[in-house]
């Protein structure tokens, strides 16, 4: 019945519905294969995928088996007939869903009249017209000066640069949870896992941290008032400019509005108020990266915007290109009017095909209100995934469901949890379960599992942080109907993963 609804939903036929197979059970063989086949002197050809998975280095993880070979909106296509819902947007970054024919086009038209330009020997006019589409659109009207890079990472990486020029200091203030980047400035401010830095240390020195204001990262219960976390990262802010680095040593604190590898937390408003108050006061530059919760993921154009707060430097990048390599650092001109010429740069810095690429999805969101679009959707979703807090058979295992727009999480009960956690069932006012959170037992690994559930039923979704949590990422144009199917396979994998134990 599940499948039904989503064959329906996404208009398949029967037997593209019959691909949804179980990525575990292997790749299900669909018509010929000669085209996987390579021309190698190996007798009969080798397979593609298996060639893959020899020579692609295994610093790199997936979720699914299979070569994916084609995008269509909330949809990918897998070599194998599967055509599977994407709820992962490839990390957050095809926010008008895949190969969107207006962005794709824009790409397209602008390949054949300019590639590339290298950004230090002239302007091209892409780079201006992205520019003048994002002045509007900015969180504060002071921010109106503007590079662009390739990734995140980079963009992060030009933000340290440019806050320690802008400032004359060295030390970087982040916040634990955090996720920046895994080249090297950016992953010595990265706190969500140590997988990024594992073995190869010592990182990028001048690097400290604070608790961000959620409630695992001061061991409080999930009841803690949000102005009480604030408080208590702030307090441990003063603290660490006292103790361990002084205001006249500190460049920048640099922080995500929604906490995006830490776990999908939003940030308190009161918080970035608090933090936008201590750096005015000493100096200190605010960074704001909005690499994933910006471009309307979280609601509005920027995350920070709900709280009014003016960054110094806005770091932005995902669903700037819809799948185009671009990322973007903007401050004000007051600042980077001192940079020297040739300061910044790179060789494919602001490349015309992904500007072009750029410029039109920013046209696509304004004409097609897809800020609107994600006010309903997000609301579907909070509706369908707050419903199941009153299922007693799943609401014991359900600890917390937060975010902002479409960047949202679903944070399960661990064993490993402490006791107190789990008080915010009966603070709901929800409706009793059949036991308590503490005397029921739940299952190990639920987020992974859960995960591998929905992708066997034909949904991608992935995991995030040190703790058991499922983020949705779907497209900011989902539609009514995908929405619908992706919570329904959500919910179904749940209950299995649950009756499992």
């Amino acid at each position: 019945m599940l499948r039904a609804r989503l064959a329906s939903a996404s208009r398949l036929n029967s037997k593209a519905t019959l691909n949804l197979l179980p990525t575990h059970c292997g790749r299900k063989t669909v018509g010929k294969l000669s085209s996987r086949g390579l021309s190698t002197n190996s007798n009969p050809p080798e397979d593609l995928h298996d060639f893959g998975v020899r020579h692609v280095t295994k610093g790199l993880g997936r979720i699914t088996e299979g070569i994916m070979v084609k995008g269509e909106g909330s949809y990918v296509i897998y070599d194998d007939g599967r055509r599977i819902l994407d709820f992962t947007c490839g990390i957050g970054v095809t926010g008008l869903g895949h190969a969107h024919p207006v962005v794709s086009k824009a790409a397209a038209d602008q390949c054949m009249q300019l590639v590339h330009s290298q950004c230090s020997i002239a302007l091209h006019e892409p780079y201006l017209r992205l520019i003048e589409r994002l002045l509007p659109v900015m969180p504060d009207p002071s921010l109106d000066s503007f590079f662009f890079w390739n990734s995140g990472s980079e963009a992060v990486e030009a933000a340290i640069k440019m806050a320690r020029w802008f400032t004359k200091r060295q030390n970087i203030i982040c916040m634990q949870g955090a996720y920046h980047g895994r080249t090297f400035g950016a992953m010595a401010v990265t706190k969500s896992k140590t997988i990024y830095s594992a073995g190869v240390h010592p990182l990028m020195p001048g690097v400290y941290s604070i608790p961000y204001p959620y409630w695992h990262q001061s061991n409080l219960p999930i009841t803690t008032p949000s102005s009480v976390l604030s408080s208590h990262s702030l307090y441990q802010l003063e603290l660490l400019l006292a103790q361990q680095t002084a205001p006249a040593d500190t460049a920048a604190i640099i922080i995500e509005p929604v906490l995006g590898e830490g776990g999908y937390v939003p940030a308190p408003p009161e918080f970035l108020r608090g933090l936008r108050e201590i750096c005015d006061k000493h100096g200190i530059m605010l960074i704001v990266d909005e690499v994933q919760s910006g471009f309307g993921r979280a609601g509005a154009w920027f995350a920070i915007q709900e709280s009014g707060v003016r960054p110094d430097i806005l770091v932005m990048a995902k669903g700037l290109g819809n799948g185009f390599p671009i990322s973007g650092v903007v401050s004000r001109r007051e600042l980077t009017d001192t940079l020297k010429p040739g300061a910044m740069g790179g060789t494919y810095a602001g490349n015309a095909v992904a500007c072009a690429a750029a410029v039109a999805v920013n046209k696509v969101m304004v004409e097609e209100n897809t800020l609107a679009n994600v006010q309903l959707r997000s609301n579907e979703l909070f509706s369908a995934l707050n419903a199941l807090k009153y299922d007693p058979s799943l609401s014991p295992h359900i600890l917390d469901i937060r975010g902002r727009g479409l960047m949202v999480g679903v944070e399960f009960a661990s064993p490993k949890s402490s006791a107190h956690h789990f008080s915010a069932h009966s603070a709901a006012g929800l409706p009793p379960a059949s036991a308590t959170h503490t005397n029921v037992d739940h299952p190990e690994n639920m987020a992974s599992r859960v995960a591998r559930k929905c992708i066997e039923k034909g949904m991608l979704i992935l995991t995030t942080s040190v703790y058991e949590v499922v983020r949705f990422i779907p497209p900011l144009n989902v539609s009514k109907e995908d929405m619908k199917a992706g919570c329904a396979i959500f919910a179904e994998s749940m209950r299995e993963v649950v009756k499992e134990g």
